[in-house]
């Protein structure tokens, strides 16, 4: 891996789809559309930033890689609030304010915003929580008439997204910029505007009104004598912010918020780092004039080894994550214990009668290997399954078993890599769509033609070609095209006319979203964290395979970052934290921007609010359970989880990856999971893995070697 200090470029996209490059060392450029007014701001530079110093970004040509492939208007995506040029932002936090017939309320953190038919509302969620929710969804606090007929995000960022207001002339009222973590709304004037506020704001102090809305009290930071009660009047290039005042306020917090509301934040830059155990994300907030602003924390921000921070003393507020601590200044620092890419399981401390079980196994499991299927989810799951295979055979010195599964596997795969392939079938292909700007493969599935599940889709093709590949240089520039298309498409680092930045991936939250177009009023949502995981996995194993060290640690920074926040939001929840209170159950099976539920989208079994937290228990499973001191801790709760989902014991679906978790709860429960995992019925076998699989998995862990042992 490359973690050399270097230059790398910081890449903004024009609203007309130019490509301006910048000597920096930085992650995330200026805003895609940007301003003159939006030209001030904070440099982040992470050489700078405690942890290890900045990637080099991967050199990709996603110009050559879409020139490349077959074009067809294959997405049924229609981003109707989006100005001309921009790259549709699916899988966003933002998204449902871009696309659908009415846009949807969003929730950047701490705050929540709607549009309206004449302008926006502003909340401040406060959790409810209950058996199996909790529920912070968007009620107006402050409403703002703007005058305006309609609306349209006009530039976005990794962490940022800037709305224009219109009027029926189509011009351009003023803008509004959202920010997660950010606790400022502001409204800059592009036009001389007179804004009518649903509830009258009265003068506090230091050039600060107020107004209280369900218990909570917010602030108006406006230009002197802009003002009058509920009627405010602001000439072109003059801004409006607001803020609800934080619990446990300290003294003199009040005047550090105000003076940060009169710049408000304009934009983003992000940078990364990988290195000595450490996995860093810093968010820079870029204000209008340079100056300082405030961010608040996530509960992922602040587990584990952190970063020391010394103003994070400006008070909370609530959310449906936890508690947020409101931090002076305009960096967010954070870090992830790294999870490194993994391609195999630890075998060596195996027995030879077990070694000669799973071998057995495999043989039958290769035997009866079904024909794979032709959408790009199973499709795309089935490969894997089926390398997986290759790879414990060849491990276990049984290459000649799997040989036939290798060229059937293989032959399926570059069928799916032909880059003209959709040129002579409607299957098993992938086509570039010009107008959504990214790759959809046919026979879609689960919604992936509107961008849904993009990254758990094409993560499973990732490590197939990454294992596959491992060792066959000439194979990986054969697959080449085809699958670096797919890493642009899910985890370009970098946005371009081509494909946005970081499409699935959340850099504030942590994790991925799910949602292509998002049009749900509780936001953008994800429930198979797990595979999330596997798909970052899956790009580091196709970057070390095709010999793309920057993309590789690209891959682990992902991995890493999406496997905490999956810790702290899905399988391993801080019940003592006062937002679980009343909520009944050990995992968190769906997270979205505006509640957190445990259901999922295709069953109410127990079984599924667990195993889609485990799908497909890939070698690099060890991260559920990391960060684990206490031994006799992460048993009792993997095993508590366990017994939660298996009510009915483990012949149900999933649950041989109910049984691998349960061997990672100890090597006690390893062998009781082994016994099991030889008797249960092929119904318990999940179609993307295999009973070799499990049995390699159980008894890994079973010798103390498993993913999480620290052995």
């Amino acid at each position: 891996m490359d973690r050399r200090r270097g230059l790398t470029t910081a890449i903004a996209v024009t609203a007309a789809g130019a490509v301006v490059v910048t000597a920096a060392m930085v992650f995330s450029g200026s805003k895609d559309g940007a301003t003159d007014a939006l030209d001030g701001g904070v440099h982040v530079d992470g050489s700078d930033q405690p942890g290890p110093p900045d990637a080099t970004l991967p050199t990709v040509d996603p110009a050559a890689l879409v020139a490349g492939v077959q074009h067809a208007d294959a997405a049924r995506l229609d981003p109707a609030r989006l100005a001309d040029g921009l790259t549709p932002p699916t899988n966003r936090w933002f998204s449902g304010l871009v696309f659908g017939e009415q846009p949807q309320p969003v929730f950047p953190l701490p705050t929540s915003f709607a549009l309206t038919a004449s302008g926006f509302d502003i909340g401040l969620p406060q959790p409810e929580t209950s058996e199996r929710l909790i529920i912070g969804g968007h009620v107006p606090d402050v409403s703002v008439d703007v005058g305006a007929s309609h609306a349209r995000v006009s530039a976005y960022d990794a962490v940022t997204v800037t709305i224009e207001l219109l009027d029926d002339a189509d011009r351009v009222l003023g803008r509004v910029v959202l920010a997660q973590g950010s606790p400022f709304i502001s409204y800059t004037a592009v036009a001389e505007s007179t804004l009518t506020l649903g509830a009258a704001f009265t003068a506090a102090s230091d050039g600060l009104a107020s107004s209280t809305a369900r218990g909570a009290e917010w602030m108006l930071s406006a230009p002197n004598g802009a003002l009058a009660s509920t009627s405010l009047r602001l000439s072109a290039g003059q801004a409006a912010t607001w803020f609800p005042v934080p619990d446990d306020l300290p003294s003199g917090g009040l005047e550090t918020l105000a003076l940060a509301a009169v710049d408000p934040v304009v934009g983003s830059e992000v940078t990364y780092g990988v290195g000595d155990g450490i996995a860093r994300t810093t968010i820079g907030y870029r204000t209008a004039d340079g100056g300082p602003t405030a961010h608040a924390l996530m509960p992922h921000h602040r587990q584990g080894e952190q970063p020391a921070r010394g103003a994070c003393n400006l008070g909370t507020y609530p959310s449906v994550y936890g508690v947020l601590e409101l931090c002076a200044g305009s960096r967010l620092t954070s870090w992830a214990p790294v999870v490194e890419t993994a391609a195999e399981l630890d075998l060596g401390a195996v027995p030879d009668d077990r070694r000669t079980a799973i071998i057995e196994q495999i043989a039958a499991d290769v035997a009866s290997t079904p024909p794979f299927p032709s959408d790009t989810y199973f499709g795309g799951k089935s490969l894997y399954r089926a390398a997986t295979l290759v790879t414990l055979g060849s491990q276990l010195g049984a290459a000649d078993v799997v040989a036939p599964l290798r060229e059937k596997t293989l032959t399926a795969l570059r069928e799916w890599a032909e880059p003209d392939g959709c040129a002579r079938r409607d299957a098993r292909c992938f086509v570039y769509d010009e107008k959504a700007r990214g790759v959809v493969g046919l026979t879609p599935s689960f919604g992936s033609e509107e961008f849904n599940d993009h990254h758990f889709h094409y993560g499973y093709f990732l490590a197939t070609a990454g294992l596959l590949a491992a060792e066959d240089p000439a194979l990986a520039a054969e697959l080449a095209p085809v699958l670096d298309l797919l890493a642009q498409d899910v985890a370009a680092a970098e946005g371009t006319e081509w494909f946005p930045q970081l499409r699935a991936f959340d850099v504030y939250a942590g994790h991925a979203w799910a949602s292509g177009p998002s049009p749900f009023a509780d936001g953008n949502n994800q429930e198979s964290s797990s595979e999330a995981v596997t798909a970052w996995n899956g790009l580091g194993l196709w970057a070390a395979a095709s010999g793309q060290d920057d993309l590789g640690v690209q891959a682990t920074w992902l991995a890493s970052t999406e496997a905490a926040s999956t810790r702290a939001y899905w399988t391993s929840l801080d019940l003592d934290d006062p937002v679980y209170e009343g909520f009944d159950h050990q995992v968190m099976a769906l997270n979205w921007g505006g509640k957190r539920d445990y259901a999922t989208w295709f069953s109410p079994d127990p079984a599924a609010m667990l195993a889609i937290q485990l799908i497909p228990m890939s070698p690099v499973a060890g991260y559920l359970v990391q960060g684990d001191a206490d031994a006799a801790a992460r048993a009792d709760r993997i095993t508590a989880q366990v017994a939660e989902a298996t009510p009915a014991g483990f012949d149900v679906k999933f649950g041989d990856y109910l049984l691998m978790y349960l061997a990672m709860a100890g090597e006690e429960h390893a062998e009781e999971a082994w016994q099991v995992a030889g008797e249960v019925s092929e119904t318990a076998i999940d179609d993307g893995s295999s009973r070799a699989y499990l049995l390699a998995f159980v008894a890994s862990a079973a010798s103390g070697k498993g993913p999480g042992s620290g052995g």
